[in-house]
């Protein structure tokens, strides 16, 4: 009988930390309104709380507009308690003294009920000395095509750069169809050995060397020949360096006048570029003498075997 007394007596103690409660925000509103009912609730914190299951209205004349969350606050002076609140927006369109039912939280097992709320809902007032007038009419405005235009400039101006686009897109294709024929008539492939003399002959025309550029007069020399030797040999010439390009041009059919001039060429060539070397006036005139032979030599080589294979088929 003690122990149950004080289990008893541990309820009721547990019972009164329970408080649950209601309040408007404001208790009169005008016909149409909105105000804020708010639902609060104070339980120790390992109580599990349901809160009341409303709809969307809490009576025939009082409607539910939105329904917000529950807000739980540890209770500053009893750090056991926690407070839950949630609030809800609600409105009513009949005029007179409404009633806020009685509403009923689920706590620990049991049903604890709110006291009702009366909540006043007034009538707008109406001004009856003013005359009543009818509705205006709707009133016309122009609408031409400046004000379309400022109301659409963003998109008739992507219109216009469009077209314009197109329009230089067509433009540059035909024009450029046009000149690919010309081009290439302008510019008709010779053969390596007849492009290589005719540079040979421009470069001389230039006199570098005369006018003390005298590196220059080597580099564009060598880079002609190198250049040769791709067309003619099908080796990487430019790629190569001068040892490496001898080397190369063991296993091709070649004079040993040829390969003489080549190798004379290109060190020399190397000793200016590289050595600072200064060459005699002698040697400048006789380095494009053997540049001019060496590729008229490889270019009768070529003739050459092109006339045996030629016999050799006429006769087979």
């Amino acid at each position: 009988m003690l122990l149950f007394c004080l289990i008893c007596v541990g309820y009721r103690g547990s019972a009164q930390d329970i408080k649950v409660a209601t309040h408007l925000d404001t208790a009169t509103i005008l016909l149409g309104d909105q105000t804020k009912l708010r639902l609060e609730v104070a339980v120790p914190v390992k109580e599990r709380v349901t809160f009341p299951a409303i709809s969307d209205t809490l009576s025939s004349k009082i409607q539910i507009v939105d329904v917000g969350k529950i807000d739980t606050v540890r209770d500053a002076q009893h750090a056991e308690q926690w407070q839950l609140s949630r609030s809800y927006t609600i409105t009513s369109f009949e005029v007179g003294v409404q009633t806020i039912p009685s509403l009923t939280f689920k706590i620990a097992g049991e049903d604890w009920k709110t006291e009702p709320l009366p909540l006043a809902v007034k009538a707008v007032a109406i001004d009856t000395t003013k005359a009543i007038y009818d509705i205006k009419q709707p009133l016309s405005v122009s609408y031409g095509i400046i004000d379309w235009l400022r109301d659409h400039f963003v998109l008739v101006l992507l219109i216009i750069l469009g077209i314009l686009m197109l329009v230089g897109g067509i433009y540059y294709l035909k024009n450029k169809r046009r000149k690919l024929p010309e081009k290439e008539e302008m510019q008709p492939e010779l053969p390596p050995d007849e492009m290589a003399l005719n540079r040979l002959r421009e470069l001389n025309n230039k006199q570098l060397w005369q006018k003390d550029q005298v590196k220059l007069y080597y580099s564009e020399l060598t880079d002609i020949i190198r250049e040769f030797i791709e067309g003619r040999y099908q080796i990487r010439a430019m790629e190569q360096t001068s040892e490496e390009i001898f080397t190369l041009l063991r296993t091709k059919e070649m004079t040993e006048q040829q390969r003489a001039r080549l190798v004379q060429m290109l060190r020399l060539a190397d000793l200016v570029k590289f050595a600072k070397e200064n060459p005699l006036p002698a040697d400048n005139e006789q380095i494009m003498e053997h540049a001019v032979q060496f590729v008229e030599e490889a270019r009768e080589k070529n003739r050459e075997a092109v006339d045996k294979l030629s016999q050799k088929d006429e006769r087979a």
